[in-house]
């Protein structure tokens, strides 16, 4: 799940325009970014099974970004630095902390649909949770086709944006949307998992950063 997640963030972002969509896709993504940054300094790990190439589906064990838990405190700690960041929207900034954080913990109840029993609820021996709709990956893309879909209908048309950013921004998510196809269907297995965190951290990095840039509003509109 990774084009979903956006589209997700961009439902968020349609009940708080004045705030730059950017900050909603950042929260959305924000459990992967720590996943993938753990899994460089070895707090967490990843692996490929042997059926990989078929499934697509790596083999993770990541109770600190991807637990029930973790991704409860992770969804308070973006909540709360949140606050600070919008206290020009004076009573507003308490419902976009809000929105942050339910962008933070979207993440998690989203793969807790499509990952294996893998997530766990609190340590790395806790129980673990996980619904498997990537068994079914033709209806789990599908999901995420829906998801990106309906993001783009409720943001794109009351977002405020100039008509060129507004269609740029339609077309990075949709190419968002084709790279997920791609990664979860015929991409290769990655040379190291190494590679394969540090390729993805910087991609989120660069997406989000787009996306901000993108998203951002007209002075006025901001306020």
């Amino acid at each position: 799940m990774f084009a979903g997640h956006v589209g997700v963030a961009l439902v968020i972002g349609r009940v708080e325009r004045r705030v730059n969509v950017g900050l909603f896709v950042t929260a959305a993504l924000l459990l992967d970014f720590v996943l993938w940054l753990f899994i460089l300094l070895g707090w967490e790990s990843v692996n490929m099974p042997d059926d990989f190439s078929t499934t697509h589906q790596p083999h993770f064990v990541f109770p600190y970004s991807h637990g029930l838990l973790a991704a409860a405190g992770w969804s308070l700690l973006a909540g709360a630095l949140a606050l600070p960041l919008y206290s020009y929207l004076k009573e507003a900034r308490w419902r976009t902390a809000a929105l942050v954080a339910a962008a933070v913990f979207s993440h998690w109840l989203l793969d807790a649909l499509v990952h294996r029993p893998e997530m766990p609820l609190t340590t790395s021996t806790s129980p673990t949770v996980g619904l498997a709709l990537w068994n079914n990956m033709p209806v789990a893309l599908a999901v995420e086709a829906v998801l990106v879909a309906l993001g783009l209908c409720l943001f794109l048309p009351h977002s405020g944006l100039a008509r060129q950013k507004s269609i740029a921004l339609g077309v990075l998510i949709l190419i968002v949307l084709m790279f997920t196809v791609i990664g979860m269907t015929v991409a290769p297995p990655p040379p190291s998992t190494s590679a394969m965190a540090g390729s993805s951290c910087v991609t989120l990095v660069v997406l989000c950063g787009l996306i901000a840039w993108l998203g951002q509003l007209p002075h006025e509109e901001r306020i």
